[in-house]
């Protein structure tokens, strides 16, 4: 089964990546940045960029516009995550999760008119909406059923599924690292469509498998004639600020966005960032790009391989039918009765077992999944302006020693050995604002070497 599809905050379009081999057809785009813009009109030239949604429920009511089978989108995260400080619908772009169910409920007045089925509904966002203090995601999934009232919960579990008056609604949280990415990035998934549709078969599975750990590899390797070092097997999730502010972040202390070339310390390239989320290489490397531009697309994006796992089931005629309610006997509590036919039920973030001994897979993990590790998606061809310096190298010692931070040992050797690269009278100037101690002994140390 194939669907029409709209897509909402497009960014680079990794939807399209991911379905358009599956036969979707794409209609219309909703994107306002500069950059992935230009990304889609160079990709994407015979499908409108409809720009600011904001617009797009008048157009679909009007029927300036397709009202397609499926929308799909991701309304800004930062609203909801560590970098947007977290104010959740009082922050504007927060508010666009709201907007985003006006969109949806205008698409299927319109395809209610022309006797269609309710559209299906795919939202992607940070795991982090779900702690919301603001409660984004009971009123984004309230809304979507259809209750009366907002269903208000402390903490959203990492999976479940509401019944509600006019649709139903499932969501889980799903980790790339499974699905043939090197990089832990959590994101949390949600399926909607009408009552006679069961988003629980699309998001969940029956639990037939040991989940697996992730593999471990050689960390120092050769490739392409270059020797190659990184200090994980998969990286931390790539943020949008990683071409601006990568030395500020976590990922700066534990190495996982970091790799060492022929003994030099560098970040990873856009090329590699491309492959780290699953696009084709150089695909956002259009005329004029900038790497900030690319490693900030790349790093609000979407990861194209879990994307395309969901829909492959949403396109599957022969997917194992799965209804919520045959697991309802062994969850006791977890369910929440709103009415007659509105029900709220916790799948927590494990497994789940069923009336019939049946197990369902609610966790990050799915039932076949997909390993590469960072050496898979390294390449040697890597702009000298990504390398790090000796100044850069002092500057993030500096924090960690000022922060008491911890940092990857491995990572800070290499880091100290670059430092005593410069000369003594730079290194004295930069250790100024600092007491010397524990880092002035180890530059000392590594300057013996």
């Amino acid at each position: 089964m194939t669907y029409t599809v709209g897509s909402i905050c497009s960014g680079i379009e990794a939807a399209s990546v991911a379905w358009n081999p599956l036969g979707f057809n794409f209609k219309w785009f909703s994107e306002i940045a500069p950059f992935p813009s230009r990304v889609l009109n160079e990709k994407f030239p015979n499908i409108a960029n409809l720009g600011d949604m904001n617009t797009i429920a008048d157009k679909l009511m009007e029927e300036r516009i397709c009202a397609p089978d499926l929308i799909c989108g991701g309304t800004p995260c930062q609203a909801f995550s560590l970098a947007g400080f977290k104010h959740g619908l009082k922050d504007d772009r927060g508010n666009l999760t709201l907007k985003f169910v006006d969109i949806i409920e205008a698409n299927d007045t319109v395809r209610r008119k022309h006797g269609l089925s309710p559209s299906i509904v795919f939202w992607e966002n940070v795991e982090g909406v779900l702690k919301d203090k603001t409660n984004a995601f009971g009123c984004l999934i309230s809304s979507l059923a259809g209750l009366n009232e907002v269903l208000e919960n402390r903490t959203w579990p990492n999976a479940g599924v509401l019944r509600g008056k006019k649709r139903n609604v499932a969501w889980r949280i799903l980790d790339a690292k499974y699905f043939g990415l090197p990089q832990q990035r959590k994101r949390l998934y949600v399926i909607a469509g009408g009552k006679d549709f069961m988003p629980e078969s699309i998001l969940f599975e029956l639990h037939k498998n040991i989940l697996p750990t992730f593999p471990s590899v050689k960390l120092r390797f050769k490739k392409d004639g270059h020797d190659f070092e990184v200090f994980r097997n998969y990286s931390d999730c790539l943020y949008s600020a990683y071409g601006t502010k990568w030395n500020g972040n976590a990922a700066a202390y534990n190495g996982s966005l970091f790799v060492v070339q022929d003994g030099r310390p560098r970040r990873l390239s856009p090329l590699e960032c491309e492959r780290l989320m699953g696009f084709p290489d150089y695909y956002t490397a259009i005329t004029g790009a900038t790497r900030t531009n690319r490693y900030q697309a790349l790093g609000n994006s979407w990861a194209v391989p879990v994307v395309y796992w969901i829909g492959t089931r949403l396109a599957s005629n022969n997917l194992e039918a799965i209804n919520i309610s045959d697991f309802a006997g062994f969850m006791g509590e977890k369910i929440v009765h709103i009415s007659t036919d509105e029900h709220f039920f916790n799948l927590g973030d494990g497994i789940i077992q069923s009336n019939n001994g049946e197990e369902l897979n609610c966790s990050e993990i799915p039932e076949n999944c997909v390993f590469k590790t960072l050496p898979d998606i390294i390449s040697p061809d890597a702009p000298n302006a990504i390398y790090i310096s000796p100044v850069g190298c002092h500057g993030i010692i500096r924090r960690k020693n000022e922060r008491k931070l911890c940092i990857n040992q491995r990572l800070e050797e290499i880091f100290l050995q670059i430092i005593a690269q410069m000369p003594a009278d730079e290194i004295e100037k930069k250790s100024r604002i600092q007491p010397r101690g524990k880092y002035s002994k180890s530059l000392e140390s590594s300057r013996r070497r």
